[in-house]
């Protein structure tokens, strides 16, 4: 009988909530972080960033996340970073993925909006042609978000529209999400999905915010939820998915223990929920990991696991041909395993 690590290994998966920088390897850092050593304080060392990515609050998470996307400083490095990503993810048996992508970040730092898409389409078709991976994007106001950084990630995105854009949505600190109503109803407006971060660190308030203001289709992680029953009811009424990273929840201290993670209590309410790795570099874990950790905090054998694969594949903002040929490769695997009794 295949053990379950191995059996998750193989499967076909979707990643739905995973981010461009924090998806880029320590050695992929250390090498950026060696060449602009003299101006950063990320260590060029991989064995000393183990101890740089040791978290104290979500507050200190972001302060490292933001040092390391101050190490991203042209489209060279833009697609070198993209490539990997892409290669780590392929090599996870992953079939698609929407990278979470910052790009008014790295346009600030001087990299100009056409050359950073340039970067990130060269590395997708390259991930598409070289590794069965599809790449799609979601376009993120960065984390110390201001109503200008809102509108200019909303101008880049238009105005360059890369054929992998899919979404939009906004990450890092939970500020208020007011101000950003008219920003996503011209998202929104121009076709792009909505997946805006909401109810990780703060309240259940920012959940119904991210609902009722920003109309969002998806919720980045959304953990807090569970705080408010008619929330929980609403989103399992509403088919609202939730984008679960259980060791970044952790790590972030979002969570103070696994045991406390509220993700059984959203899935038996019948909250659509979907397992990634967020920053998988940064808080030591991949996919694979979440899927196997997942798997024990729901007490899933191996068919729940292949239904949760295949829920993430129904949640993504994926084309039907491109869904329904991903859910084919997933009851194709459990097949040829003998594992026919695995539900489709």
């Amino acid at each position: 009988m295949i053990a379950v690590r191995e059996f998750v290994a193989g499967l076909p998966k979707v990643e739905l909530h995973v981010h461009h920088v924090g998806s880029a390897s320590p050695v992929t850092v250390a090498e950026l972080a060696a060449r602009h050593e003299s101006d950063s304080p990320v260590p060029a060392d991989p064995q000393e960033l183990a101890e740089y990515f040791a978290f104290t609050d979500f507050e200190h998470f972001l302060r490292v996340y933001l040092s390391v996307v101050n190490l991203i400083r042209d489209a060279e490095d833009v697609r070198a970073l993209t490539w990997g990503v892409a290669r780590d993810l392929a090599g996870q048996n992953v079939r698609y993925a929407e990278l979470t992508v910052t790009p008014w970040s790295s346009v600030r730092q001087g990299i100009p909006a056409e050359a950073f898409c340039e970067a990130i389409e060269d590395a997708r078709l390259a991930a598409a042609r070289e590794l069965n991976l599809s790449l799609a994007w979601c376009f993120d106001i960065p984390g110390e978000a201001t109503l200008n950084s809102g509108e200019k990630t909303l101008d880049i995105a238009l105005r360059q529209r890369p054929a992998g854009l899919v979404s939009f949505g906004i990450g890092g600190a939970e500020v208020a999400r007011s101000p950003y109503r008219d920003i996503f109803a011209a998202a929104r407006a121009a076709g792009l999905h909505i997946a805006p971060h909401a109810g990780e660190t703060t309240s259940a308030a920012e959940v119904w915010d991210a609902i009722r203001l920003l109309r969002a289709e998806r919720i980045g992680h959304g953990i807090r939820a569970v705080e408010d029953p008619s929330l929980v009811a609403f989103l399992a009424e509403n088919r609202i998915p939730l984008e679960i990273s259980p060791t970044s929840n952790l790590c972030t201290r979002a969570v103070p223990s696994i045991a406390d993670h509220p993700l059984a209590e959203l899935v038996a309410a019948g909250v659509p929920v979907s397992i990634n790795s967020d920053d998988p570099s940064m808080f030591s874990t991949t996919l694979i990991d979440e899927y196997v950790l997942a798997g024990q905090m729901l007490d899933l054998d191996k068919a729940g696991l292949a239904d949760l694969a295949r829920a993430a594949v129904r949640q993504s903002f994926a084309g039907d041909w491109e869904k329904s040929i991903i859910l084919r490769e997933i009851d194709e695997y459990c097949t040829s395993l003998d594992a026919g009794f695995i539900s489709g």
